[in-house]
C-alpha cells in the first residue's frame, strides 16, 4: 500500500526530476530525520500486515461460506434411514463450520434435544471465534496507522521549526525535509487506515453471512430431529 507514496514528482525550472522520498526525509542524519524514517518503516510494516490479514482472512471466510444446498437433505435422508455413520461421513466430506456443527449434533443423538442444541451452539461459538481471528488486528491497524501518521506530522513540523530557528538564512530547502516528513507520513497513515478500515468492514460483513448460514443449518438440523419417524 505505502509503496504508492515512495516517489514524488518535483520540478526545477522546465525539467522534471524524480526525487526519492527517502532522500528527502533523510538529508543530514539528524535525530528528526532518523525518527521520520522509523515512522515510515512502521507504516510500511503495517501496510504489509494489513494486506496479509485481509487477503488470508478473506479467503478463509469465503471458503467457510460455501455450502452444498443438498447437504441438509442428505443428512435428513441418512438420519431417517437410521444410518448415523453415513450422516457423519457426509459431514466429514464438507470442510465447513456448519458441517462440523451438524456432526457434533449427530454424535449427541440419543440425548435430550436441549443437550444436542447446546453441543451445536458450543461448536458454533468456536467456529465463529476462528472466523473472527485477525479481524481485531485489522481494526487496530485502521485506527493506529492514522495516529502514527499524525505523529510523523508533529515531528516533521517540529523539525522544520527547529531548523528555522537554528539557521541564519532560512530557505525553502532548509524546511523541505520536515515539511515532506509531515505531509508524507500523514498521507501514508491515512491511506493505510482507510484501506484497513474498508477491509475490516468487508470481512465483518462476510463473517455475518457465514454466521447466518450456520444458524440456519443448525435450525434445520434440530427441526429434522423432531420430525415424526
Amino acid at each position: 500500500m505505502l509503496n504508492l507514496f515512495f516517489y514524488l514528482q518535483a520540478k526545477a525550472g522546465d525539467e522534471a526530476e524524480k526525487i526519492s522520498v527517502m532522500k528527502l526525509l533523510y538529508k543530514d542524519g539528524s535525530f528528526g530525520d532518523i525518527l521520520g524514517l522509523v515512522i515510515v518503516a512502521i507504516l510500511f510494516v503495517l501496510s504489509l500486515l494489513a494486506t496479509y490479514l485481509f487477503i488470508s482472512r478473506y479467503l478463509i471466510i469465503k471458503k467457510a461460506g460455501k455450502i452444498d444446498e443438498q447437504f441438509i437433505n442428505n443428512i435428513r435422508a441418512a438420519v431417517a434411514a437410521g444410518n448415523l455413520e453415513g450422516a457423519k461421513a457426509i459431514c466429514k466430506t464438507q470442510n465447513s463450520p456448519y458441517a462440523r456443527m451438524v456432526e457434533k449434533g449427530l454424535q449427541r443423538i440419543g440425548k435430550p434435544l436441549r443437550d444436542i442444541d447446546a453441543a451445536i451452539e458450543n461448536v458454533g461459538n468456536l467456529e465463529v471465534f476462528k472466523l473472527e481471528k485477525g479481524l481485531s488486528s485489522l481494526a487496530n491497524i485502521s485506527g493506529a496507522a492514522p495516529m502514527i501518521g499524525f505523529f510523523g506530522t508533529v515531528t516533521g513540523m517540529i523539525l522544520a521549526f527547529y531548523k528555522m530557528s537554528s539557521e541564519q538564512n532560512v530557505t525553502p530547502d532548509v524546511l523541505a525535509g520536515g515539511i515532506y516528513q509531515a505531509l508524507f507520513t500523514t498521507a501514508g497513515g491515512l491511506f493505510i487506515g482507510i484501506l484497513a478500515f474498508v477491509g475490516y468492514n468487508i470481512l465483518v460483513a462476510n463473517v455475518d453471512k457465514v454466521i447466518y448460514q450456520m444458524e440456519r443449518t443448525a435450525t434445520d438440523f434440530m427441526d429434522l430431529l423432531q420430525e415424526p419417524t
